[in-house]
């Protein structure tokens, strides 16, 4: 057990609520183990408190933070310095506090979903031409763009609300050579043939969802699928993809990953993810003690 001093290394996430957060729980296991004086909070802060409480994060010593809902918009404005893939995607996941105190904003759900990538296949950047990404809110914005700033030449949207993805695809076009564009739902399956990647960002599979309504049958045998659902670990997609002989990528390791560059900088060191990290966020929640 690491004892905490009055010089340990402070950290937390930002979030109204935030007690469903699981990165206390991953940040304070790094600590641990790597036998850093350190300790990372749940910061649950309502939207009218949160200008004043990140301008405040430097004063009280913290190096930094995460962002969740609904702060990570808001966050853009808040800090000193912001990094262009976080600009480009519209929000901030990750506050780094400076030498001097500044506050410098980053999006790394993206690159971490790209390093889970890495991790899981990792020769899909030789192969991988054209992406399909399933969903136009903030993950397939923060995929989108992570993917054309890697040298994606293709990307494909399949959305639900058509004039979602369209504007998606308005913004991804400003910024970027590659050939982009949206396909209406009813064209889904359609939009699969010569596909590389498939990923769904929606939340269509978790539990107490339906199941995402996608016939794989198109989708070339080389293809990888990828979920970002990881409760269940396995989804009814990743499962037929399984079935059908292809590749898949779950969406716990894009947790783990995007909290990477996070750590480094506030825990002085980088974290490996590895199979026990893997096991430590998919254990339940252990039971509180009835004291009645």
């Amino acid at each position: 057990m690491v004892t905490i001093s009055g010089k340990a290394r402070l950290a937390g996430v930002l979030g109204w609520p935030v007690s469903h957060s699981k990165s206390p729980l991953l940040h304070n296991f790094w600590f641990e183990r790597h036998g850093l004086d350190g300790v990372y909070v749940p910061l649950p802060v309502a939207p009218t408190d949160l200008a004043s409480v990140v301008r405040a994060l430097p004063r009280m010593g913290f190096l930094g933070c995460n962002v969740t809902l609904p702060h990570k918009a808001a966050m853009l404005d808040l800090v000193d310095t912001v990094d262009p893939l976080a600009a480009a995607i519209g929000a901030v996941n990750t506050v780094l506090v400076g030498k001097s105190g500044e506050l410098n904003g980053h999006n790394t759900d993206g690159l971490g979903f790209l390093a889970h990538l890495d991790a899981s296949v990792p020769d899909w950047r030789a192969s991988t031409q054209r992406v399909v990404l399933v969903g136009a809110g903030g993950a397939a914005r923060a995929l989108a763009f992570t993917f054309l700033a890697n040298g994606i030449n293709e990307l494909a949207l399949v959305n639900r609300t058509p004039e979602r993805a369209a504007t998606l695809v308005g913004r991804l076009s400003d910024s970027a050579g590659a050939a982009v564009s949206a396909l209406p739902w009813a064209e889904r399956h359609r939009a699969l043939e010569g596909a590389d990647l498939l990923v769904n960002t929606t939340s269509l599979g978790m539990v107490g969802q339906p199941a995402l309504d996608l016939d794989l049958a198109p989708l070339p045998p080389a293809a990888v699928v990828a979920d970002i659902v990881y409760t269940p670990l396995t989804t009814p997609l990743l499962a037929e993809a399984e079935r059908r002989g292809h590749r898949t990528v779950d969406g716990l390791g894009m947790l783990l990953h995007q909290a990477v560059p996070g750590f480094t900088h506030w825990g002085g060191t980088r974290p490996v993810v590895d199979e026990a990290t893997r096991r430590l966020m998919l254990a339940p929640p252990v039971a509180e003690p009835n004291t009645g």
